[in-house]
């Protein structure tokens, strides 16, 4: 990875959309990659190779096939990473979402002999990939990034047998006409077939709701900080939207690359909402400014974010150059594919417990499916830590064991009463 070579070489505009969802699966997935900029006159002479000649993203598999625009699940089938689903080879566990909650949930099934298959529609990490610096996470007192922390687990999950899938998006959650299984629908019109499921997808980054910001998503506005989006915008002033530990994070990692960051929160006071070594340090670093009772309320630039105006308490609005906005406002549960099958709150978080029903005694993370689990930031009322996730994850085999054996022994008196 550090010489850049022997498996991809993408080639294209620094800010275009599709060269940076590949270059966010490379990064997050640690795949060895080089990047050529049309721009930059010293590389104009691999640029014109034939295989990267013309306008458009380009990538170069292994340099032999050359990609024009793909889509990541392109890019992951050319390097050979493809998940081959095979509905009729069933398993223990199916876990949807490798963050924190389902890479635990992973490892600690696979150590205790479960067949078990984890996947997630980006990249194994989840949310907390895209966290520069964890540091409140035990074990780590100088702080952990969240893709360490992530690769570290994936590795952990492998060695003991699991089977990881990236990219693979879950479409829908049912019971199989296979008694005691349930069905994942994939993306590719492919299915899981597994006797528990443990629905692990997180949470996204919600967005600020203004004009053009579908425009300038991966071109000056990003929902994550990490040194991908940080090297688009070094030495340039960049604002962070949010009043949370992930904002705090974003702008103390930034500011070490920035000119200036300014932490613009809707709040009269971070402390209400942030870690308080947090807001210390925010208060200390000598290029932040922080703007409360204040929010971003337009969008423009040309082929990528110029400008933003950000609205004071007062009703003032100020134009600013900026060379990134970073949002992290609060987060919407990734839920969609699951909302036919379970019960879910208000919010549309998975209820679980007592909660999704009070008549049958339900384990904490079990849903209002038997055998279906829930954990980490999808579940309605968990707390949103990279610790608490973590450990529901581990937690949660202990019910999956239980359903396996609740299955076993009706399997057992069926066969009795046979």
């Amino acid at each position: 990875m550090q010489r850049q070579q022997g498996t991809l070489t993408l080639v294209g505009h620094e800010g275009a959309p599709a060269l940076q969802r590949v270059l966010e699966y490379a990064e997050r997935n640690r795949i060895p990659y080089r990047w050529l900029d049309p721009a930059d006159h010293a590389q104009k002479e691999e640029i014109r190779a034939p295989a990267a000649e013309g306008s458009g993203v380009k990538v170069v598999v292994r340099g032999r096939h050359v990609l024009h625009g793909p889509s990541v699940a392109e890019v992951a089938r050319a390097l050979g990473l493809e998940f081959a689903a095979r509905g009729r080879d069933p398993v223990d566990l199916i876990i949807a979402g490798a963050g924190p909650a389902g890479l635990s949930a992973a490892v600690y099934g696979a150590s205790e002999g479960l067949q078990t298959i984890l996947f997630d529609d980006v990249a194994i990490g989840g949310q907390s990939a895209a966290s520069s610096r964890i540091e409140n996470f035990l074990g780590f007192p100088t702080g952990v990034s969240g893709a360490d922390l992530a690769f570290r687990a994936e590795l952990q999950a492998i060695k003991f047998g699991a089977r990881v899938a990236v990219p693979r998006r879950a479409q829908k959650l049912q019971p199989s006409a296979i008694p005691g299984f349930y069905e994942v629908a994939l993306d590719d019109s492919t299915y899981l077939l597994g006797r528990a499921v443990v629905i692990a997808t997180g949470a996204r980054y919600r967005k600020l709701g203004v004009p053009e910001e579908e425009r300038f998503q991966g071109a000056g506005l990003y929902y994550a900080a990490t040194e991908l989006e940080a090297r688009t915008c070094k030495g340039q002033e960049v604002v962070v939207v949010g009043g949370g530990n992930s904002a705090g994070q974003a702008a103390m990692f930034l500011a070490s690359r920035a000119s200036c960051v300014r932490l613009v929160y809707r709040g009269r006071d971070l402390s209400d909402t942030m870690s308080q070594y947090l807001v210390e340090r925010l208060r200390r670093a000598t290029n932040m400014k922080i703007e409360t009772r204040s929010q971003v309320v337009e969008l423009s630039g040309d082929d990528r974010l110029r400008t933003v105006k950000i609205r004071d308490g007062e009703g003032r609005v100020v134009e600013r150059s900026v060379g990134g906005l970073f949002i992290m406002i609060g987060a919407d549960p990734c839920t969609g594919w699951v909302k036919d099958a379970v019960q879910l709150d208000d919010r549309g978080f998975v209820l679980t417990g007592n909660d999704a029903d009070a008549s049958t005694s339900r384990t904490l993370s079990e849903t209002s499916l038997p055998g279906v689990f829930a954990v980490g930031d999808v579940r309605s009322g968990s707390v949103k830590r990279v610790a608490s996730a973590v450990g529901e994850g581990s937690v949660v085999v202990q019910a999956v064991h239980a359903r396996l054996a609740a299955l076993r022994q009706a399997e057992a008196c069926k066969s009795v009463t046979l």
